[in-house]
């Protein structure tokens, strides 16, 4: 049973910093690409980072310079570190382990709410 489960999310005052963790259960995770999405409220869920098997990575414009995101193939884990937070980053942050466009699994979702 593929299993994904983020943590690490809570409130935060704006310029804070947080980092959010995904670990994988039930599948080879060395093999998929990780990322991570976000919604927010009367919103589409969107991209917000991602990382390869390869290490390479992908970022939204909204949060280049300011978002990293990492793994840990050793520890099945996924990272999304997130500096200098604005209150347009509050949403459910997502993870996601794709291996191809049918073979793809989903967290349940951490909640990321930056106010002050």
């Amino acid at each position: 049973q593929v299993q994904l489960v983020e943590s690490g999310g809570m409130l935060v005052q704006p310029g804070g910093s947080l980092r959010l963790s995904c670990a994988g259960s039930g599948i080879i995770f060395r093999l998929y690409a990780m990322g991570w999405y976000r919604q927010a409220p009367g919103k589409q869920r969107e991209l917000v980072a991602a990382i390869t098997s390869g290490l390479s990575t992908t970022y939204a414009d909204s949060v280049k310079g300011r978002f990293t995101i990492s793994r840990d193939n050793a520890k099945n884990t996924v990272y999304l570190q997130m500096n200098s937070l604005k209150p347009e980053d509050t949403a459910v942050y997502y993870c996601n382990a794709a291996l191809s466009d049918r073979v793809n699994y989903w967290g349940q979702g951490t909640q990321v709410t930056v106010s002050s």
